[in-house]
């Protein structure tokens, strides 16, 4: 079957208009000799998988519930629909034809991937336009067969109402975070992978005054609040060359060129933290953004970490982010998939602690009341 598929593709490469199905599925009976409607159609399907879209994987993602594809090994495909990772009856033919995928959509979004260079990651663009996230790792540095990684990057536009609706959060805490929004105090939302923080930061800038200028920077465009005066940047990989590369620390330093009323970085997790408090502790305030961590207690110790990376020093992070930073938020996941809203609290001190100030189980605590003034 594989060397009928290869000659297959040699002939359809040496047509001179794009063939049709019907002139397909003739080059394939011709090239089998002997050959049933089921074959020609299994080869049909196999030429749509290699050359189109995320191949076998297009019939995952049609679920609009899919968040997340793991490709472990051929025969170990995993996928997220809101409740963990679950394994599928979807497989591949060979550890080749991962291979080749992961091959084909490294290219497609202008990276390398062999050999030399066994790992990769990028943003996928389907037909219908939804964006993708993609890694891969090749055997064998990754033992069991090729590794594909995949994340729905779908755009966050709902609302605080909606937020309510759903469970997230109470309508005494929507009330809060109007008012937090309203005071132009800055502020980070604060979770684990999938647990809502971009959801909840967009339908927090939805709340914004009209009339402000927001500037949304991220590597992928996913902040689309209902508001009227949005600009999204978006970052951009080096190419095959290593050349051409725009992180989001050079997008926060032009955002301060642009006439900000509010600067937000869509995840903050490198060294352009550097950038970000110095623009909030300079007159931008009702900045905000949103940070990989567990618990708020990590919260400090990540801004540590990050701000390591652009070059500066433990002093000198908590100098700057008790006066950058006035809110965190912390998002959770249930174990059912939903997301809530767990903990409200502050920064304070120097060096910098991280103080709770609401919790979805214990309620309010010590200055909550303050904060809600």
């Amino acid at each position: 079957m594989d060397d009928v598929l290869a000659r297959v593709k040699h002939r359809l490469a040496d047509e001179p208009a794009q063939p049709d199905p019907a002139r397909i599925a003739a080059i394939i009976r011709e090239e089998a000799v002997v050959i049933s409607d089921i074959g020609v159609l299994d080869i049909m399907r196999k030429l749509r998988d290699d050359t189109t879209g995320a191949g076998p994987l297009e019939a995952i993602l049609a679920d609009p519930a899919v968040t997340d594809i793991c490709v472990n090994a051929p025969d170990e495909v995993y996928v997220d629909t809101g409740q963990g990772l679950e394994r599928t009856s979807l497989t591949f033919d060979s550890e080749a034809s991962v291979r080749r995928l992961a091959t084909r959509l490294a290219v497609s979004c202008g990276r390398r991937l062999d050999d030399a260079q066994p790992f990769c990651d990028g943003h996928v663009t389907r037909d219908d336009g939804t964006l993708l996230r993609f890694h891969a790792v090749l055997a064998p540095t990754a033992q069991a067969g090729t590794c594909i990684s995949l994340r729905v990057l779908r755009t966050a536009s709902a609302t605080l109402d909606d937020l309510v609706a759903r469970g997230a959060l109470d309508d005494e805490r929507a009330a809060l975070v109007r008012g937090i929004v309203a005071k132009r105090k800055a502020l980070v939302v604060v979770g684990g992978t999938g647990s809502g923080k971009t959801t909840l930061l967009s339908a927090l800038l939805a709340e914004a005054d009209p009339a402000e200028r927001i500037v949304a920077i991220e590597d992928t465009l996913e902040l689309t609040p209902d508001h009227p005066h949005v600009v999204n940047l978006t970052s951009r990989g080096a190419n095959a060359d290593g050349a051409g590369a725009i992180t989001i620390a050079d997008l926060v330093r032009q955002s301060l060129r642009m006439r900000p009323d509010r600067i937000v970085v869509g995840e903050i997790r490198g060294g352009e933290v550097v950038d970000l408090l110095a623009a909030l502790n300079t007159g931008h305030d009702g900045g905000a953004g949103t940070l990989h961590a567990n618990s708020i207690e990590e919260v400090p110790a990540r801004f540590e970490a990050l701000a390591a990376l652009g070059g500066m020093d433990r002093a000198g992070l908590h100098a700057q982010l008790a006066a950058a930073i006035d809110v965190v938020l912390v998002v959770k996941r249930r174990t059912d998939g939903t997301r809530y809203l767990q903990q409200i609290g502050v920064l304070e001190g120097e060096p910098v602690r991280a103080k709770v100030v609401w919790d979805a189980e214990r309620g309010e605590l010590d200055g909550y009341e303050e904060l809600a003034r």
